[in-house]
């Protein structure tokens, strides 16, 4: 066995191979997001992350092969996260309701996964400069996004609670930026941003703008 794997096998006797790889998982990823915000991506390294959590230098290695493996696991594990926490708001909601539902959602998401968010973000963001794999997923996540709204918009305009005129993709496109920019701004400075103030103002702003008809 490799120093990795006796590292591993030494720590929690009392539990299964399985249980032990779960448990040394998270214990990674927690680190690993911790140094991601204190640091970055380009300092936060796998033998910080295996030290951190409290195992020998090579076991993150071992696991995700490179930090980009360890990122696409992050990413995974973020999306399955904000997937189970949107489904909550979600769950039997169309159209204008489903819209107001995902406002709500995106900003409980802060107070709930504060620390994940922002390292999901910084990693995210510092992807941008290269190719990678990061990059092309994140791509295809925000084609779903705006997808999502996109049918949430025509839900709504079939059932008369949004104007015809609204244009479904181009709202879309708007209502993504504003969330991402919001978030990237969090990021940036936390403290500079009142969320509450932010989110009741943009849930009501929407709603009167995508509703009231033209000239009332």
């Amino acid at each position: 066995m490799t120093d990795a794997v006796i590292a591993e096998s030494s720590a929690g006797n009392g539990n299964t191979q399985a249980q032990r790889t779960a448990l040394s998982d998270q214990r990674m990823f927690e680190v690993a997001i911790e140094l991601v915000n204190e640091r970055g991506t380009a300092k936060t390294t796998l033998k910080d992350i295996g030290e951190g959590a409290g195992y020998s230098r090579g076991l993150a290695s071992y696991r995700f092969g490179s930090k980009d493996g360890l990122w696409m696991e992050l990413f995974a594990r973020f999306d399955d996260i904000w997937k189970a926490h949107l489904s909550q708001y979600l769950t039997g909601k169309q159209g204008l309701a489903a819209l107001e539902a995902a406002i709500q959602a995106q900003r409980d998401i802060f107070t709930r996964e504060s620390g994940y968010l922002r390292a999901m973000y910084i990693l995210w963001y510092e992807s941008l400069g290269r190719e990678s794999d990061i990059r092309a997923s994140l791509a295809s996540h925000h084609v779903i996004y705006r997808r999502d709204v996109q049918q949430w918009i025509e839900q709504g305009q079939a059932a008369g609670e949004i104007r015809a005129d609204v244009d479904p993709a181009n709202f879309a496109t708007g209502y993504c930026s504003t969330m991402f920019g919001t978030i990237y701004q969090w990021v940036v400075a936390p403290d500079a941003i009142d969320l509450e103030a932010f989110f009741e103002h943009f849930a009501a702003t929407v709603t009167v703008a995508i509703t009231q008809q033209r000239g009332d």
